[in-house]
């Protein structure tokens, strides 16, 4: 897949642009960009133009933090499922990690990470090599809009430990400390956004696992269609397929991907990944979806995660989560009392 952005992020951009009382259609079509594009949610943008449309609004628009405006202008939607996804994930560890596993959908060419340790979750956002001003705007847009979607979905008293930016420190900081309301620190080679362990794992009133589920499902094929080189997306999407059948095999994903077992095996390598890491990172991600829904029983979730018995289920998750599926929903029902 080419250097590219899914189209109706535009809309994010456009609605910034009225938000500083320019008319935004002259700025599109300047850099080639037909503004009906942008409500077509199958099209995208090459990298090339939507990194001009961004230079000529840094010229444009005197406040150099007006990136930060872009939380005000995004909606679910301008992300396609992967938004619809977001607002319906049982908490915003599970949130974040669907950001992470389904980027490339929205922007093609931006790595992106979940760090995890004793202090909390933290996201990790690394552009390519771009000039500063691209690496600035595109920084704080990034930032601030998944800043207010961990908002939207946990609430107003949502407050990350700590954001960083791989930009150079502004002249003026107080409108970056102002909007997150955490330390907030720059030149840090990448964008970060650190989230306590409590707050990352605290169910979410929006919670939807039967809508969570079908958005899942739409982007795994998405991504599989999208960029038919993406090995891993495709294993998953096998593996998400085949899972409550229980049969989960590295030949029967290889048949599924038209591919011999010896050049599947060649082309997770390749993507510093395994079969069974794969299967076993998909059933984590599953395993604490489906421990939120209070209707599932340990033995409806050992089946869904395509467990031939009970106790391996109990292993695994202990194994994920380092406690048993009983002592972790327990505790959830807990905090939600």
């Amino acid at each position: 897949m080419n250097d590219v952005t899914l189209a109706t992020v535009g809309q994010i951009v456009w609605r910034l642009i009225e938000c500083h009382d320019l008319a935004p259609e002259p700025f599109f079509r300047a850099v080639g960009v037909d503004p009906q594009i942008i409500r077509d949610p199958h099209a995208r943008i090459a990298r090339a133009k939507s990194d001009a449309l961004i230079r000529v609004l840094a010229t444009k628009i005197p406040d150099p933090a007006f990136g930060l405006k872009a939380a005000q202008c995004w909606h679910p939607s301008n992300l396609g499922a992967l938004g619809h996804a977001w607002l319906s994930s049982s908490t915003l560890h599970t949130a974040l990690s669907r950001m992470v596993r389904y980027w490339r959908i929205v922007v093609s060419d931006v790595a992106v990470r979940l760090d995890e340790s004793k202090e909390g979750v933290e996201f990790v956002h690394t552009p390519p090599a771009l000039d500063d001003d691209l690496d600035r705007i595109r920084g704080d847009m990034a930032m601030a809009i998944l800043f207010d979607m961990c908002r939207t979905n946990f609430g107003r008293a949502f407050r990350a430990k700590h954001i960083a930016f791989g930009h150079l420190a502004p002249a003026d900081a107080r409108p970056y400390e102002a909007f997150f309301g955490c330390p907030v620190t720059f030149n840090a080679g990448s964008n970060r956004m650190l989230i306590g362990r409590a707050d990352a794992d605290h169910p979410l009133p929006t919670a939807n696992q039967q809508l969570a589920a079908v958005h899942d499902g739409i982007l795994a094929e998405e991504l599989a269609r999208i960029d038919k080189t993406d090995v891993m997306a495709r294993v998953r999407s096998s593996v998400l397929e085949r899972m409550a059948s229980g049969e989960l095999s590295e030949e029967d994903s290889a048949s599924d991907l038209h591919m011999s077992r010896r050049s599947l095996q060649r082309r997770l390598a390749e993507a510093d990944a395994t079969y069974q890491s794969l299967v076993d990172d998909t059933r984590r991600d599953l395993a604490l979806r489906y421990i939120q829904d209070p209707a599932k029983s340990a033995t409806d979730i050992t089946f869904l995660l395509g467990y031939s018995q009970q106790s391996a289920f109990t292993r695994a998750f202990r194994r994920w989560t380092g406690t048993s599926p009983s002592e972790y929903r327990s505790r959830q029902s807990t905090a939600t009392a």
